[in-house]
């Protein structure tokens, strides 16, 4: 079996599942085999599905169809996840997919933080996906992404991504409206570049219980707003497209010296950049900028909940491996879907700016991270 049908194979298995377990833990088996199949392990994926989906929780069913005229009343209520899957299973079916997306992604980007940034993550690598071809399990896991992004949507404190088509107003964007993006509250609009913008962010001052108890100690965290500013701003879509690669690029490499914060939430301060750069390529380009200021916002609150009070030394760091695959092999045979996102990500990295630190990034996951079994 080639490894598009091993992809579209193992979609199947996973859309009998939710998008979260155990409360709100959040269903990475989409995100993990899409990175799998991509870098030729697809053999390897549904014996790694066999270990995983025994986790899983059941899809969850709708129990109020959401009309068109009341979306904005809907958005970020976990109550309503079924229906949200709901709706974008309707509306993939009477649209093409990147109609949906157009109109969604702009309604959806000012709630970026939701289910821990991966609403906006599995969005990312269902659009992936589907940008090698189009099919229609692919086209269901977009679905199922967007659906999981809107129910779980969730603002960051201090920031406000506005966009020209119809956001929710309680995201500050008028209902209706129409235009290229505008600046912001909390976007950047400073002269760093994103390590030192990423150094400079404050941490919260209670880094304990979960990322929502973190996140919301954000709008009063001493030197947030300023911390978020701080970043250059994108000027123009290209400009924001080559931001974001820098945003990846450094997030990607501090994980190396600061997973120990918490290796696995950490994870998701490259993973988001890397999930909205690969949406870019199906979005319309006047929401590239609002995309690029999302990202940042997203990984800034991250680190601000979960950075350690100070990097590891240089010297208690491990060395990548010698070959950049030899990294995703690393992260396969590990199991662990944190890993294996963090991989999928850091070859790219590596393949841009071929340093090692991003594949040692990798081995640092592996070695804190336990393994899937």
């Amino acid at each position: 079996m080639n490894d598009t049908g091993t992809l579209d194979e193992a979609y199947g298995r996973l859309h009998t599942t939710g998008p979260e377990f155990d409360g709100w833990l959040s269903n990475h088996g989409p995100m993990a085999v899409e990175s799998m199949v991509r870098h030729g392990y697809g053999r390897e994926v549904h014996r790694w599905l066999d270990t995983y989906v025994g986790r899983l929780d059941e899809l969850p069913r709708g129990s109020s169809p959401i009309e068109a005229a009341e979306w904005r009343e809907a958005l970020g209520d976990p109550g309503r996840l079924g229906d949200w899957l709901a709706y974008f299973d309707r509306e993939l079916r009477e649209q093409p997919w990147r109609a949906v997306l157009g109109t969604w992604w702009p309604r959806l980007l000012p709630g970026i933080a939701a289910g821990a940034t991966h609403g906006v993550i599995r969005t990312g690598h269902a659009i992936h996906a589907l940008l090698g071809q189009e099919d229609e399990p692919r086209i269901a896991e977009l679905g199922q992404a967007l659906g999981y992004w809107a129910a779980r949507w969730q603002a960051i404190a201090g920031f406000d991504a506005l966009s020209g088509t119809a956001g929710p107003e309680r995201a500050g964007t008028p209902a209706g409206t129409n235009g290229p993006e505008r600046a912001v509250s909390g976007a950047p609009d400073g002269t760093a570049g994103p390590e030192q913008a990423l150094a400079g962010v404050p941490r919260v001052p209670d880094q304990s219980a979960d990322i929502n108890h973190r996140l919301g100690q954000l709008a009063d965290l001493t030197g947030w707003g300023s911390s978020l500013a701080a970043l250059k701003p994108a000027a123009d879509p290209q400009q924001a497209r080559a931001y974001l690669t820098e945003l990846a690029d450094a997030a990607t490499l501090r994980y190396a010296t600061h997973a120990h914060g918490n290796a696995v939430m950490l994870v998701h301060t490259a993973t988001a950049p890397t999930a909205v750069l690969r949406a870019l390529p199906a979005l319309p380009a006047e929401v590239w900028v609002a995309s690029f200021n999302a990202a940042w916002a997203a990984g800034a609150a991250v680190t601000a909940a979960y950075a350690p009070d100070e990097p590891a030394p240089r010297g208690d760091l491990p060395a990548g491996p010698a070959e950049a695959e030899e990294a995703f092999e690393l992260a396969v045979r590990h199991g662990d879907e944190h890993v294996i996102k963090l991989a999928d990500t850091a070859l790219d990295v590596y393949q841009r700016t071929d340093d090692p630190d991003a594949l040692a990034a990798v081995v640092r996951a592996a070695g804190l991270i336990k393994p899937l079994r």
